[in-house]
């Protein structure tokens, strides 16, 4: 499957993100970067368009979930553009819709360019994981009983790897 892209922009507070292709966690470390950054500064908004995604993974639907529930502690706007019947029913069933609100037909084109991310690490993504899933698990109840065997796995793994780089 090949992996999929992520571009960025923003242009008056208003962070705009195109997804193309097949996004999955090897996609997503740009997302939290970003999550991180408006959970501490203002911003006046998220436009997000799906039109050229053609599957999402639960942990980038876990960061976009971060996205939204950022927004929405700010007051900001959180949009889906253009996502296929597919992915909208995908995103919908994780309770996504009760932090973004779902458009079609309108374009958000803007400025935007490949989004590169610092994180490489099996750690990282790891945390990645583990975030993106306990995002997905506080924003509906329903999905603490799909992901509470990911979660549970992952912070196992991250704390093998720490014991391991202790030893």
């Amino acid at each position: 499957m090949e992996t999929g892209e992520v571009f960025l922009s923003e242009n008056g507070g208003i962070h705009h993100i195109r997804v193309k292709g097949n996004a999955s966690f090897v996609c997503a470390p740009p997302l939290r970067e970003l999550a991180k950054k408006l959970a501490a500064e203002p911003f006046a908004g998220l436009k997000i368009d799906l039109e050229e995604c053609t599957w999402m993974d639960s942990t980038f639907m876990g960061m976009l979930a971060m996205l939204g529930l950022n927004a929405k502690k700010k007051g900001a706007p959180a949009e889906i553009f253009n996502a296929s019947e597919q992915n909208e029913k995908l995103l919908a069933g994780l309770g996504l819709k009760k932090v973004f609100e779902f458009k079609s037909g309108q374009s958000i084109a803007g400025n935007d360019v490949p989004a590169a991310s610092n994180e490489s690490t099996p750690e990282s993504r790891a945390r990645n994981v583990l975030d993106a899933h306990q995002t997905l698990m506080d924003i509906d109840e329903g999905n603490v009983r799909k992901f509470e065997k990911v979660v549970e796995f992952v912070k196992k793994d991250i704390d093998r790897m720490e014991q391991d780089k202790q030893s």
